[in-house]
């Protein structure tokens, strides 16, 4: 009992500070600065784009229109080759969560901050921009996750490249923008000893729409992750390729990964191989419904060497997102199921939540979510805030 009623103090002070500093928020992001717009222009609700904010990245972060550029935002020098920012563009993003946790050491806890970042990006020359991001995540210092360099419509072409460093999934859904603390678990497991998963790699990206209106993304990555202290660990690189069509409201694509990662002498090799489909259902402005599939094949990851067993993961997650007063209202329901099934008994994941938000300004969301991870036998719950500005 006294467990219990500690949580439920945490929670409700969280939910009090929550509500208290959300009232005066006014300030807004980088490129809502630069233009003077709302967020809910690209957002809706924050931090989820909507698809004029998704057309807006794919820009390099500029307006359709050319003349739509401030005058202000950019230094006269006299140079016509230099395209120079009058300010750096920063912006933060802050979430404070108050929790309680099933079988944790401390099942009552304040989680704040959770998470800090600072953001920065946009044009630098007339078809290259940036993007990166310093985050300290669960009161540690992360360092740099998105870092990238955009180049569009490379030689005069319709390739836009990325070079830098990004999730893999990232063109599939991103898990920066989901509007739940549960995670996306297909993306994140990893299998065996081997470290490449679909979270964040280095490398390029190149996208371009095809004809047939196909939406081709090619990835070509170091296949290890961002380890501390060093890049790649072998000459090998990981291919990936995704494939998307949209039918009115309904998207759906297909993904592939191929890929060998070698262990720390170089003797031994993981070849990894993901391959499955997504889809996307957005009838309208009061829900839409996610679905991710996707098997992956490991045929070395302990590292163990000739005759080591194959080991099989397969799984994904279905997302339902309810907007009760549309897309641009104040609340929204999400439900996050996550299933995945291995061989490597520590790449199992079945999990489920169910998180309500509710914009208290364009800003900052209130987030109350609760959670079962089913295959730990475990309760979850946690009331919060997430504020950019």
């Amino acid at each position: 009992m006294r467990r219990l009623l500690s949580s439920l103090l945490v929670l409700a002070v969280v939910a009090a500070v929550a509500l208290v500093a959300a009232e005066p928020a006014g300030a807004i992001p980088a490129f809502a600065r630069r233009y003077g717009l709302s967020c809910s222009v690209c957002h809706a609700p924050f931090p989820r784009l909507n698809a004029y904010g998704a057309a807006f990245a794919a820009r390099g972060f500029r307006m359709p229109d050319p003349e739509a550029e401030p005058p202000e935002a950019t230094r006269e020098t006299g140079d016509e080759k230099l395209l120079l920012p009058a300010t750096l563009p920063l912006a933060v993003r802050v979430e404070a969560h108050g929790a309680y946790r099933e079988q944790a050491d401390a099942e009552a806890d304040f989680e704040s901050p959770w998470l800090f970042k600072l953001l920065s990006g946009g044009p630098i020359a007339p078809k290259i921009s940036y993007y990166a991001y310093f985050i300290v995540e669960q009161g540690e210092v992360t360092g740099l996750e998105d870092a990238y360099l955009h180049f569009q419509r490379v030689f005069g072409s319709g390739v836009d490249v990325l070079f830098g460093q990004f999730q893999v999934s990232d063109p599939l859904f991103k898990r920066e923008l989901r509007l739940e603390r549960s995670d996306y678990e297909i993306y994140r497991v990893r299998v065996g000893a081997a470290r490449a998963n679909l979270t964040y790699d280095r490398g390029l990206m190149l996208f371009a729409t095809v004809p047939g209106e196909i939406e081709t993304v090619l990835e070509i990555v170091n296949g290890n992750g961002i380890p501390e202290g060093t890049f790649d660990n072998d000459s090998n690189k990981n291919l990936a390729l995704r494939l998307a069509r949209e039918f009115g409201p309904v998207r759906i694509g297909l993904f592939g990964y191929l890929g060998e990662e070698e262990d720390e002498t170089g003797l031994l090799a993981d070849e990894i191989v993901y391959f499955g489909p997504d889809l996307t259902i957005s009838p309208g402005g009061k829900w839409e419904l996610n679905l991710q599939y996707l098997e992956r094949s490991d045929d070395d990851p302990f590292f163990l060497g000739p005759g080591a067993p194959e080991v099989e993961t397969r799984g994904g997650f279905a997302e339902l997102h309810v907007f009760p007063q549309g897309k641009q209202g104040d609340w929204t329901i999400s439900a996050l199921y996550n299933r995945v099934d291995s061989d490597d008994p520590a790449a199992v994941r079945d999990d489920a939540s169910l998180t309500l938000g509710y914009l208290a300004a364009r800003n900052v969301r209130v987030l109350a979510e609760v959670g079962q991870d089913l295959e730990l036998d475990e309760t979850r719950a946690s009331l919060g805030v997430v504020a950019a500005f």
